[in-house]
């Protein structure tokens, strides 16, 4: 299973029955937004807007919104299928393999990560239709004003291009663009994203202008994977052609050296010129609130490229869970793996809808010696993105971590709250409107481990209430009998 546009995964879609046609007269004006979070909310299907008010491009919104649409966009059908290929990829870093078959199986799985590096070809669909300078236009794309206190109309999906300007390392992150005008939008770079980190180098190394490349639409690997919190050292376009089991074909721009995905439905050409900034925002988050209105950068229209009969790719955020929770998630079942290398003694992990990404992170461990909770709380806390987390909850091994009922047992009543609560200062969410101090702030760590005589105690810690299994198997053999 593997796609190579968005069009293809629409008829998948189709053909599973997970897809909506909508002919009714919608407006991009807060209706869309309207229906699309009662369809969210409800584990509905991805939706394709196809009469937009002012528009004759279609609309398709919500194909990442549920666990099984995210597995299928990754061309699988459940998403530990990536989890595996990913630790098998990682195992061939851990040592050369022993046993002539072992080796074999490493030069094929090298031979296919080979093959799927980028393929930059020469003509590309994404550039059937092209406007250059005076013709390019922010006014020809369907995008939303999603929430009535928006400053505007929002792109929400884009694969944000940009090049280290020290390297030359390509970089794509996801970043929202408010439209300002015909030519011009913002660029939320926030302070912590690669996108930012190419801003302050050009800043640094005085560049004049930064060239930028976006892309809307695409085969759905490529498109979710501007959302991967990976290294900056990392590409995200050939992590998506190793996801896939084939190489994103690319093509240059015409106005900016740079390369976009061929099979785009849009492509927005431009720069950034380093030290001009412009209010951004407010903007209706995924935190569930507002974030106000703040100073970014300006992004400058050079040429816009099309498939011819474009389809608009778009996402709405709010009040979780909405879209972009299915495709976090998905981002840490494929990076756990990883994770686990850095520490083994983690079993599993849970970054709740509820906690927006940042604000939740709960982990069970093997906990082997007294303070091992504290260890990893502190480890989290220093990798990469991680550091944003502003409550991490440890558990131990047996408890299930995406069972928040169970979570809340443990935490009520393993914890005592002069001992096992950890509170340290450090850097915070842009997005994070409880601190004091803008992108810097307080965090809690809550070890609700079980504690013995090695973590000090000196009573003992009681016993769980847990039936015998062979009344629980002789109750299940008996249970159509008591007609209950």
């Amino acid at each position: 299973m593997r796609f190579d546009d968005i069009r293809q995964f629409i008829d998948f879609l189709d053909h599973k029955g997970d897809l909506r046609r909508i002919s009714e007269k919608v407006s991009p004006e807060l209706e869309i937004t309207e229906i699309v979070d009662r369809v969210v909310k409800d584990k509905g299907p991805a939706l394709l807007f196809e009469n937009v008010e002012g528009y004759d491009v279609p609309i398709l919104i919500n194909i990442f919104g549920s666990h099984q649409r995210m597995a299928w966009a990754l061309g699988v059908n459940n998403i530990n299928e990536i989890t595996d290929r990913v630790r098998g990829l990682l195992n061939l870093v851990e040592g050369p393999p022993e046993g002539l078959m072992n080796k074999i199986n490493l030069l094929k799985n090298l031979f296919g990560i080979a093959r799927t590096k980028p393929n930059i070809i020469s003509q590309a669909p994404c550039q059937e239709v092209v406007y250059l300078d005076s013709d390019a236009d922010f006014s020809i794309l369907p995008a939303l004003k999603c929430w009535p206190l928006d400053a505007g109309k929002y792109i929400t999906l884009p694969l944000v291009i940009t090049k280290d300007v020290v390297t030359g390392r390509r970089n794509v992150g996801t970043y929202r663009m408010q439209i300002f005008d015909s030519k011009t939008s913002g660029m939320h770079w926030q302070t912590h994203k690669v996108g930012s980190q190419h801003y302050r180098q050009a800043e640094e190394n005085e560049i004049k202008k930064i060239e930028v490349a976006i892309s809307i639409g695409g085969d759905p690997t490529t498109v979710w994977s501007g959302s991967l919190p990976i290294p900056p050292n990392m590409d995200e376009i050939v992590v998506s052609g190793i996801l896939r089991g084939k190489s994103v074909s690319m093509v240059k721009c015409k106005t900016v050296d740079l390369e976009v995905p061929a099979y785009s439905e849009y492509v927005l050409e431009g720069y950034v010129i380093p030290g001009e900034l412009r209010n951004e925002g407010p903007f209706g988050d995924h935190t569930g609130y507002y974030s106000p209105a703040d100073e970014y950068p300006v992004f400058h229209l050079t040429a816009i490229t099309h498939r011819k009969n474009p389809i608009y790719l778009t996402t709405i955020v709010g009040r979780p869970p909405s879209e972009d929770y299915y495709m976090g998630s998905a981002s840490t079942k494929v990076l756990f793996p990883a994770l686990q290398m850095t520490l083994p003694e983690i079993v599993d992990i849970n970054m709740p809808a509820e906690g927006a990404f940042h604000n939740i992170l709960i982990v069970s461990i093997k906990k082997a010696y007294p303070g091992h909770a504290r260890k990893v709380m502190y480890a989290l806390w220093g990798l990469g993105l991680l550091m944003l987390s502003k409550t991490i909850i440890v558990l131990d091994s047996y408890v299930n971590v995406h069972d928040m009922s169970e979570v809340a047992w443990r935490v009520s009543t393993n914890i005592n709250p002069s001992t096992d609560l950890v509170i340290v200062e450090g850097p915070a969410d842009d997005l994070d409107h409880a601190t004091t101090t803008p992108k810097y702030g307080s965090k809690i760590g809550l070890d609700a481990t079980t504690k013995g005589k090695k973590d000090g105690r000196t009573k003992e810690w009681p016993d769980e209430i847990i039936m015998e299994q062979d009344i629980k198997n002789l109750v299940t053999q008996k249970w159509h009998s008591y007609r209950i």
